[in-house]
């Protein structure tokens, strides 16, 4: 087989949900499952795109009523939500149109991949294992304890340091504004994808380097 080269990119760093899996019906379903055990109100589809992004704690505590958002609360249905999505996981979840061509375009080129989600770890390598399960990711890291949750850079310096990538040889691929406010401050380019959860607009106001409609179009700014 002929390697196909690239020129300016020796790694592309991937958000998960929003950016390689549409997740947001499994994680909507399992969220209105823990709520109606406790007779709480449920969410829509639309909410649920709004609510996602910076960690399973901060959407529990959305989807919440505010009076209930407490830290005992919180806890409580985060743990619930954690057991029923990891059991029911990919029972919606599919990888975006594209996707599949495109990371095996990336390998094909060379270019080392990795992910970086603010799922928490168990949730983001069993998604990865299903839906990739011969892509030699580089990284794969969700959520741990000690680690800070984007926008924070601290996962994406934990990838450089693993790769050895210089920055400047790097792409950070994700659907919101919390992408690309951590590919600003780890200091990589950003690429805003609009297939995902928010919308251009929300990309555009925060900084992000290129936008693109289609996965394809990530292969020209390697």
């Amino acid at each position: 087989m002929i390697m196909e080269t690239t020129v300016n990119t020796d790694l592309v760093i991937f958000d998960l949900d929003g950016t390689l899996l549409d997740t947001i019906g499994d994680l909507a379903v399992a969220c209105n499952a823990v709520l109606a055990l406790r007779g709480l109100p449920q969410h829509s589809y639309e909410e649920y795109c709004h609510f996602v992004g910076n960690g399973i704690m901060r959407l529990v505590e959305r989807a919440l009523p505010e009076e209930l958002r407490t830290p005992y609360t919180v806890a409580a249905v985060r743990a619930d939500f954690v057991k029923y999505y990891t059991e029911h996981i990919d029972a919606y979840t599919k990888p975006y149109d594209g996707i599949p061509e495109l990371v095996a375009g990336l390998v094909r080129r060379g270019v080392r991949i990795a992910v970086a989600s603010n799922k928490f770890q168990a949730g983001t390598e069993k998604l990865v294992r299903l839906f990739f399960p011969d892509v030699p990711f580089a990284a794969v890291f969700g959520q741990r304890e000690g680690v800070p949750l984007k926008p924070d850079p601290a996962v994406v310096e934990e990838i450089l340091s693993l790769t050895g990538a210089a920055k400047e040889r790097v792409l950070y691929v994700g659907d919101s504004g919390v992408d690309m406010q951590t590919a600003a401050a780890a200091g990589v380019r950003s690429v805003g994808v609009t297939w995902g959860f928010r919308d251009r607009e929300e990309l555009v106001e925060s900084g992000a380097a290129h936008i693109v409609d289609k996965p394809a179009e990530i292969l020209d700014l390697l």
